[in-house]
């Protein structure tokens, strides 16, 4: 309201008397013929037409300050999109309450992960040789990170007054130092991004030029911080929400050890995008899981893949924080780290089961089909944790992975396993067994047929020998210009040989595949033969 407006709060005296101030007009016409009576209702108009000026002004102004919502700052910062601070929109936004609500209960959340005992420390098992190179790396800057990192134990009611009081502050609520920094991302080389989610910005960066890392942020331009903002107009708030997703996952990374689950090498708190202590995690480097490759490749490659899962979901259900659900459940949440399938995100897992009164509240839906659980008598729906993670492997990996190509002695058995995961007959103990017994079968040679093949021709081996390109092309072949194959014995390798009508030779490379079969590559002639040490030749001899 401007300054002239601000002393009419009311029609009262004090407006009379402003408006019995107002200059007179400079009349130009002549005063003849206008009496005193006239003068004086002149006067008396001219306060009436003021009056009324004044007071259609004072409505006008009272109806906007009453009705006009652009005129809150709050609320004119909001249709600009400029983030709220958090003590202008705390105490009289509703929104915000609802905003403080989602925070409240994602901090909760995270308490409930971390207070879970872990079995067994971290620094117990025994560190592989990558994770050996990272502790040298870390030995110049360890101390440093002990120094500034605090034990974050509290009691519970002191974390919630911490929280109330100071919502938007950091908690630390990591279990333990971290082996590596922000002193090493400092120093870290060829940063590049690798991709985001919903939450999440992924990048690669390489340490002391040895060794790559993955780190996690959250991503500012995500769906997740973007919606947030329409909604509640507080960038940091908004921060603080979806940070909580990536804290919670650092703690599951935490507790969790198991080979098919990431690692995570440390974290990093810093200042960005004007906003203080955005976590930013180091974790260990995969690569993306990408189904068209995996169907290119070799079945032994695939059971792997299966395989891996399997194992991982057996851990889950039996993990030290009860049985675990991953709620997004996609192939784009695991990666691969030297043939071994990991899940990468575990921001959406879950440890809760599902609470019921009776079998119909055990409803999973899924697009093609619904399962419907016991109830148990603690009123939790028996297993559901387990059957959902299940059933996602079943419909996401085992019926494109497993059965193509599979050795055709194998293939009945992988068909039950197939059949039974997809009608959910079978627990993740029972499926995890059957997968041992496979790889048992496949490594030891005894799925191969008992009958005594006679080949159709002879082999002369020659040793310390190899062939140059006569190449022809096979599938699924670990090369892709050529037929490079897996096989138990040489006699398996004679049978392969003689199922292609373009093999005339094969190779015995002394290389092997993760299971210790032979790899062997198939040509169509020997016509170019070359010294070549630790490969013995064999060439097909008519009979």
């Amino acid at each position: 309201m401007s300054q002239d407006v601000q002393p009419c709060k009311d029609l009262g005296i004090q407006c009379e008397e402003r408006l019995l101030q107002l200059p007179s007009f400079n009349l130009s016409r002549s005063a003849e013929g206008w009496g005193p009576g006239h003068n004086l209702r002149m006067r008396r108009r001219k306060i009436v037409i003021a009056g009324g000026f004044f007071l259609s002004f004072f409505l006008a102004t009272l109806l906007n300050l009453l009705c006009v919502p652009g005129f809150d700052h709050n609320h004119q910062l909001q249709d600009r999109g400029t983030p709220v601070p958090l003590g202008q929109s705390w105490q009289d936004n509703e929104i915000s309450m609802d905003l403080l609500k989602q925070l409240q209960d994602r901090y909760q959340e995270v308490i409930r992960y971390r207070e879970h005992q872990v079995p067994v420390s971290a620094t117990e098992r025994l560190l592989r040789p990558l994770e050996r190179r990272l502790m040298d790396l870390a030995q110049q800057s360890s101390s440093e990170h002990n120094l500034k990192w605090e034990n974050p134990k509290r009691s519970s009611s002191d974390q919630d007054i911490l929280f109330q009081s100071h919502p938007s502050s950091k908690i630390d609520l990591s279990l333990q130092p971290p082996l590596l920094g922000c002193q090493d991302i400092s120093k870290g080389t060829d940063l590049r991004y690798l991709g985001s989610g919903y939450t999440k910005a992924v990048y690669k960066l390489m340490l002391n030029d040895t060794v790559s890392v993955a780190l996690k942020s959250v991503d500012f331009g995500g769906h997740d911080i973007q919606n947030c903002l329409k909604r509640y107009k507080t960038l940091e708030d908004c921060y603080r929400l979806a940070s909580f997703k990536i804290v919670k996952e650092m703690i599951l990374l935490q507790r969790l050890q198991h080979p098919n689950i990431l690692q995570l090498y440390g974290y990093c708190y810093q200042d960005s995008n004007d906003i203080s202590d955005t976590l930013t995690t180091i974790i260990e480097l995969g690569s993306p899981l990408e189904m068209i490759q995996l169907l290119q490749s070799s079945w032994e490659d695939r059971f792997r893949i299966c395989l891996s899962l399997v194992r991982l979901l057996h851990y889950l259900a039996h993990s030290p924080l009860g049985s675990i659900t991953l709620l997004d459940f996609r192939p784009r949440q695991f990666v691969i780290v030297d043939g071994e399938l990991k899940v990468t995100d575990l921001d959406d897992a879950s440890m809760e089961e599902t609470p019921c009164t009776c079998s119909e509240d055990c409803f999973m839906e899924f697009p093609a089909r619904n399962f419907t659980l016991q109830c148990s008598v603690e009123g939790k729906c028996q297993n559901m944790n387990e059957k959902r993670n299940l059933y996602n492997a079943y419909r996401f990996f085992f019926t494109y992975l497993l059965p193509h190509s599979a050795p055709s002695s194998l293939r009945p058995l992988l068909d039950v396993i197939v059949n039974a995961t997809g009608e959910l007959r079978w627990g993740i103990d029972e499926t995890a067994a059957q997968f041992e017994k496979v790889l048992y079968l496949y490594k030891s040679g005894l799925y191969l047929s008992n009958v005594t093949h006679v080949p159709k021709a002879e082999y002369r081996q020659l040793k310390d020998v190899s062939i140059v390109d006569e190449d022809y092309r096979c599938w699924p072949s670990y090369h892709h210009n050529g037929c490079l194959l897996s096989v138990f014995d040489i006699n398996e390798a004679i049978d392969v040989c003689e199922s292609h009508s373009q093999c005339k030779a094969f190779i015995w490379t002394n290389q092997t595949t993760w299971t210790g079969r032979q790899l062997v590559f198939f040509k169509t002639g020997s016509s170019k033969l070359v010294a070549d040490r630790n490969k013995i030749t064999y060439l097909k001899e008519t009979v």
